[in-house]
Order: structure tokens, then C-alpha cells, then sequence
């Protein structure tokens, strides 16, 4: 049920120029809520970035996020998704659930938003392109005596076939005791051994 929701939510997200992050059943009964993060496609957070780029040249950056301006923030980091595109997706999405009646059992509610900074990551392609950000780790068997990691991930280190691995710079983050009784600066991570992983937003 959830990959035949999954498929049509990501139907709907490309024709609003958007991609599903992320997406999660939760509840039961009347309680249930069917949950999906949204962020611009590649597209979108390409047109974005020309924007601000202009905007940097221009010397009108007002309304743009300060930590944008700076350089503190990337592009990829933010979702570029508006109040405006949540309601249209929602709109449309609800519409094909309930055509398709893809949700059995009735009573739920729709909730769209973005991923927010502390984004879930969980396909190669995520840990490729937000290479060189902070992140946060739990691993399913530990690594080194250790479940939990954080760190950079390191650039040129994104996942191939080949490796299926991803390389963590234990040195940007204050580290637990087990991380630091480890005693190393690097640390490389399975792919597929990763239970969850998410961004740090470095405010």
C-alpha cells in the first residue's frame, strides 16, 4: 500500500515541479495521518539558486535568509517549498487517494510540508548531494562498539556502486564518549547498515 502511495504522491509532486523527500503513515483509527515532505525538484532548486544568485549581484537581498547570503546555507539545504505549494500538492493529492481510494479504511489526515534542516536522508543520491554537511547517524549494528555517529560527510566520499560506503569526519562535531573511545578522525558507514540518518543545520 505504501509504495502504491508513494508512487502517486511522486505522480502528483512532478507535476507541481516538487519531489517527495520523505513519506509515513502514522496513527490508527481516526487518528491516522498520512505525512509527506516536499521540496523543489532539481528544476525548481536550480531556478532558486539563479534567483538568489541575481539577487547577491543585483545587491537586493532583502527577504533572502540571512544565513543564505553568508554562505552558511546552501541551496540543497533548503527546500525551496512554499505554504502555496503544500496546499496545491495536497489539493490534488487528496483528489487521487480518494478517486483511487489508495488509503483503505476511510478517516485520515493529509499533512504536506518541508523537510525541514534536519532533513532524513536515505538514498545514495541524498548523501552524494549533501556532501560536506553536517549529518547524524544510527547505524543498525554498530561500528567501532558504536550505533550513533556524527560528523561531515565527506566530499568525494559519496556512495558508488563499487563501495556502497559513506565517510564521516568525526572532527566537525563534538563527539559521544563511545564515538570518542573509538579513536578515530574518520569513520566509513555501510549504506546499507544505516537505520536513519538526518542533516544538522549549522545555524
Amino acid at each position: 500500500m505504501i509504495d502504491e502511495i508513494r508512487t502517486a504522491a511522486q505522480r502528483v509532486a512532478a507535476s507541481h515541479g516538487l519531489d517527495v523527500v520523505d513519506l509515513e503513515f502514522a496513527g490508527s483509527g481516526k487518528e491516522r495521518a498520512l505525512r509527506i515532505a516536499l521540496e523543489k525538484n532539481a528544476a525548481g532548486r536550480a531556478l532558486l539558486q539563479a534567483e538568489i544568485a541575481a539577487a547577491a549581484a543585483a545587491g537586493n537581498t532583502e527577504g533572502l535568509p540571512e544565513r543564505l547570503v553568508e554562505g552558511k546555507l546552501s541551496v540543497e539545504q533548503l527546500s525551496g517549498v512554499t505554504h502555496e505549494d503544500c496546499a496545491a500538492f495536497s489539493r490534488d493529492f487528496g483528489t487521487l487517494l480518494d478517486v483511487e481510494d489508495l488509503v483503505p479504511g476511510g478517516e485520515y489526515t493529509l499533512e504536506a510540508s518541508s523537510p525541514g534542516l534536519d532533513r532524513k536522508l536515505s538514498r545514495p543520491e541524498d548523501f552524494d548531494r549533501f556532501a560536506g554537511c553536517l549529518v547524524k547517524i544510527r547505524t543498525f549494528e554498530p561500528v567501532r562498539n558504536n550505533r550513533h555517529w556524527q560528523g561531515r560527510l565527506v566530499a568525494g566520499a559519496e556512495p558508488s556502486s563499487a563501495t556502497n560506503k559513506i565517510t564521516v569526519d568525526l572532527a566537525a562535531m563534538k563527539q559521544n564518549s563511545k564515538s570518542r573511545k573509538a579513536g578515530v578522525n574518520v569513520v566509513e558507514i555501510e549504506l546499507a547498515n544505516i537505520e536513519r540518518a538526518n542533516l544538522v543545520p549549522e545555524i
